[in-house]
């Protein structure tokens, strides 16, 4: 499958967005989590944990699988491939890792976004609560490289697709078939 230039383009403007969305929606929720980490103010630390599961839940989970699922077609439906390339290859291998970890994490952060949402729970239990930095900011860094090698896109080519530039040097150094 190969994409037509203007659905070529309206896909990459859409991983684009996706992409840039979930990178930007996970540098305001580490801004939440450092204030979670420092604040001794219940009240604060409350409304920052309310505030990354809604973050989470909302934004940063279905931007990060819309970037999968846009890279995908990006990688796929134009001359990069998905598995041609080493950049590509491991964007989406980082991708995939960054999404799995993500999915896991937002079952602890809802959790906790629920204890702190409780009327019930203490100001003491409130400020236990333990943070989530190391995720976040691991996570940041994850799609920080990634958007990094999206940009540069350094050569190298797998040996799938250095078989397949074989392929193709071959095939246009001999012209259609048939025809010498």
């Amino acid at each position: 499958m190969t994409l037509t230039p203007g659905s070529r383009k309206l896909m990459l403007a859409a991983h684009l967005t996706c992409s840039v969305g979930w990178l930007g929606a996970v540098a305001a929720y580490l801004a939440l989590d450092i204030t979670v980490a420092t604040s001794a103010d219940p009240q604060v630390v409350r409304a920052a944990w309310i505030a990354m599961g809604l973050v989470t839940s909302l934004t940063i989970v279905p931007l990060a699988v819309a970037s999968l699922l846009t890279g995908l077609v990006m990688s796929l439906g134009t001359k990069w491939g998905l598995i041609r390339h080493w950049w590509v290859l491991i964007s989406l291998l980082l991708t995939v890792f960054a999404l799995l970890i993500l999915l896991s994490e937002s079952g602890v952060i809802g959790s906790l976004a629920g204890i702190a949402a409780a009327p019930t729970t203490s100001d003491e239990r409130l400020l236990a609560l333990p943070s989530t930095l190391p995720h976040s900011l691991g996570g940041l860094m994850v799609l920080l490289v990634v958007q990094v090698l999206n940009v540069y896109k350094p050569q190298g080519s797998t040996p799938y697709g250095w078989r397949k530039q074989q392929q193709e040097r071959k095939r246009h150094e001999t012209g259609p078939v048939g025809v010498r």
